[in-house]
């Protein structure tokens, strides 16, 4: 086990947002939110569209500073150098490089994090064995699937061992195979230690994988616990997905059609 990993006990708060909001203009995209998820956790982070799920990634990220309040990673501030060294972010869409091959862009990514090449060599090969990447890893990454691009994102972001793991929307144009890659690497992470907080829109895998859940609504997090936690306080006794629907008032978790006012992080707003 990693040294980063080996100084985090489980259960210690990770991620924190405390009574976090941000603004766009007059829209406010996040209200007073409040959040935390802990290492050795797999946090699913659900709500509709334009809920403000991008936006919240984004303050972890340090992509975004909140209007006020405060965003911690690891006890940091989010965007500080130290914060971002514990962290591995996977956007939903993958970014690659087209005319380096998977290879080159794993040492790239290795480089980048300033890792010792002995080390960087053996995390590498740790990482192609986990992905399953071998078989096209010296090929240029214009040619890869989406399958095949999200198996090297991935990897890339394991590559530095982070103690904090986030993703948006992992599971987008992923065949069988490599959603069954991805799943278990999940739960292997947080069985590690590792703190996953997950942005999703498949709620029968939010139910399956997730240790707790947090469903926003209209910027605002209307509902954190276990699956168990959250049919108990809402005397509700039906799947995620039901009970979902009841908390958002029937809202469809996805509607690519829906452009509120309230979906400003969803446009790619600064």
């Amino acid at each position: 086990m990693d040294t980063q990993i080996q100084t985090r006990q489980f259960g210690q708060l990770m991620i924190r947002f405390f009574d976090v909001t941000k603004q766009f203009g007059t829209k406010t995209a996040v209200n007073q939110l409040n959040l935390e998820v802990r290492a050795g956790e797999l946090f699913a982070f659900l709500g509709p569209n334009g809920a403000g799920k991008t936006t919240s990634i984004k303050m972890i990220c340090g992509l975004l500073k909140p209007t006020s309040g405060q965003v911690e990673i690891g006890g940091y501030s989010a965007g500080s150098s130290e914060a971002r060294s514990c962290l591995a972010y996977v956007p939903d869409q993958p970014f690659l490089y087209d005319k380096l091959t998977g290879r080159e862009f794993l040492n790239f990514v290795t480089q980048m994090r300033g890792m010792d090449k002995t080390h960087a060599e053996k995390k590498i090969a740790e990482m192609v064995s986990l992905f399953e990447i071998e078989g096209f890893l010296d090929e240029l990454c214009e040619g890869y699937s989406q399958g095949m691009k999200q198996r090297l994102v991935f990897a890339s972001a394991l590559v530095h061992e982070p103690t904090v793991l986030v993703v948006d929307e992992p599971f987008v144009g992923l065949d069988p195979r490599s959603a069954r890659i991805v799943k278990q690497m999940f739960v292997d992470q947080a069985r590690r230690g590792v703190a996953v907080l997950m942005s999703i829109h498949l709620l029968s895998i939010a139910e399956s994988l997730a240790d707790r859940i947090g469903i926003i609504h209209q910027g605002k997090m209307i509902a954190t616990g276990t699956l168990q936690e959250l049919r108990e306080k809402e005397a509700f006794g039906g799947s995620l997905e039901d009970l979902f629907l009841e908390l958002t008032g029937g809202e469809d978790l996805i509607n690519p059609s829906d452009k509120s006012p309230d979906a400003a992080e969803e446009e790619g707003l600064p």
